[in-house]
């Protein structure tokens, strides 16, 4: 069960209005000792987990390997926030593609930072 994520980012200001223009949202950031964090908002009674992007180039990289993290949006149809990426400084990777009936739909992207970044939604 994922109960926290963190993304790196090489550049804080960009990664976060990379963010808030693809997801309409707004995010926070704070320091914690060494650890520059801006954390996407988040409520307890909703779907999902807590995260930040987190800047620490002695601990973290971003990269386009590795574990890969998938949004659900706000808008209810990945299209909309997929659309958004490449004017906020990003590039779509795999564009809305149906799973299944089931399980919906799901598109990749490259953020601002050169993370690899997944998108999910069931319309």
């Amino acid at each position: 069960m994922v109960g926290w994520f963190e993304i790196p980012v090489t550049d804080m200001e960009r990664a976060i209005k990379f963010y808030s223009d693809v997801f309409s949202v707004e995010l926070h950031r704070n320091k914690l000792g060494d650890l520059d964090m801006a954390w996407f908002p988040y409520d307890e009674k909703g779907l999902g987990c807590p995260g930040s992007l987190v800047y620490n180039p002695e601990f973290y990289k971003p990269s386009d390997q590795g574990s890969l993290l998938y949004f659900t949006p706000r808008s209810g149809d990945l299209a909309i926030e997929l659309g958004r990426v490449e004017a906020a400084g990003g590039k779509v990777l795999m564009p809305k593609k149906l799973i299944s009936e089931d399980i919906g739909y799901m598109g990749l992207f490259l953020d601002s930072e050169g993370n690899r970044i997944g998108i999910h939604s069931r319309a």
